[in-house]
């Protein structure tokens, strides 16, 4: 078998991606009890609020300042992909939708996703309520950022919920016995088809080849990644474990992999449990223009994203906070624009 590696980095934050992805952020906080307010039942002192990136005590409160998270902020011409893995995400956007979405299954790891198409331009926040005040939170989630390409950067905003209980696991065995278990987020794996990304995404494209998988290996287990389409990109984040085989060589946990994307690769685990993120696609090949939360193809297109935001906010803010949380009691939900709603 030819080596299937192009190439491993080690992991930073956040993690790089190649076309049609434009980065992985992957967010790991040891939330402590709450506080009877959905914030942590901690002193604060010591942080950088507004900006709390640093990881004291193991968690974080990003830019929250009373519940951890992520206040109105704005975004245009790409869309997010968030995997809640443990932990709750409130959601609120300036459409008038509303959801809150995490685990499901009542397992850690097999969790709701959340997939928003910015397009036009959406404005939106994403809390991290902490609603048991007996017990600790833990927080886990990977937000993939997805472009779009030219003609679909000025699509009308949108969010499609792929609840757990809708997102395809299948088990393998190796010749042992020994399980490798993937959660099925984009594409397909041996029949096991993911449910239908929002309609404008490069995702819906058949042809774009697009695969988001979260893998889990038992210890000692062997698993052969099948081939993607020749032309596609993909990337096998290898986030916790010690240590794999992959192809004749051995990467220790801490890396991303890059891999022929037409090219088989076996894979062999170490002695402890592993998992890892795939991400795969065909590159869209445009020009990328990014300035923080705005995505085009030119600097003018830029420009008049800055412009647009500061005449419509688009569409302004309809919340009474810039960091709005639901009732500590609300199970899991999702409320559309259109006034629909869902619930797993």
């Amino acid at each position: 078998m030819n080596d299937p590696i192009l190439g491993s980095t080690p992991l930073g934050f956040p993690w790089q991606t190649p076309d049609p992805f434009l980065f992985c952020a992957y967010h790991l906080d040891a939330y402590p009890a709450g506080d009877g307010s959905l914030g942590p039942a901690a002193s604060l002192a010591g942080r950088d609020m507004g900006s709390d990136f640093a990881g004291k005590d193991g968690w974080r409160m990003y830019h929250g300042e009373t519940i951890p998270g992520f206040p109105q902020h704005p975004h245009r011409g790409f869309e997010t992909v968030t995997i809640a893995r443990r932990g709750l995400i409130d959601h609120s956007d300036s459409l008038g939708a509303a959801a809150r979405f995490g685990p499901g299954h009542g397992e850690a790891g097999r969790g709701d996703v959340q997939w928003v198409t910015a397009g036009k331009g959406i404005l939106h926040s994403e809390m991290f309520p902490l609603i048991d005040e007996n017990n600790p939170n833990p927080l886990e989630l990977f937000q993939i950022w997805l472009n779009l390409p030219a003609a679909d950067k000025m699509a009308e905003p949108h969010f499609t919920m792929l609840w757990a209980e809708n997102v395809p696991v299948r088990t393998e065995k190796d010749a042992e016995g020994r399980t490798t278990e993937v959660t099925v987020v984009a594409g397909s794996l041996h029949g096991s088809v993911a449910p239908k990304p929002p309609p404008q995404s490069w995702a819906n494209h058949p042809e774009a080849d697009v695969a988001i998988w979260t893998i889990r290996m038992a210890p000692q287990a062997e698993w052969t990644l099948p081939p993607a389409a020749a032309g596609s990109n993909r990337t096998l984040y290898f986030y916790r474990g010690e240590s794999i085989r992959l192809g004749d060589r051995e990467i220790k946990a801490g890396h991303a992999i890059r891999l022929q994307g037409d090219a088989p690769a076996r894979i062999r685990n170490g002695k402890d449990e592993a998992e890892f993120l795939l991400l795969q696609g065909r590159p869209i090949g445009e020009p990328v223009f990014q300035h923080g939360p705005f995505v085009m193809n030119s600097r003018e297109e830029i420009e008049q994203a800055f412009r647009d935001y500061q005449r419509t906010h688009f569409g302004g803010w309809p919340w009474e906070s810039d960091d709005p949380a639901h009732a500590a009691k609300e199970g899991r939900f999702a409320r559309h624009a259109d006034g629909r709603e869902e619930r797993p």
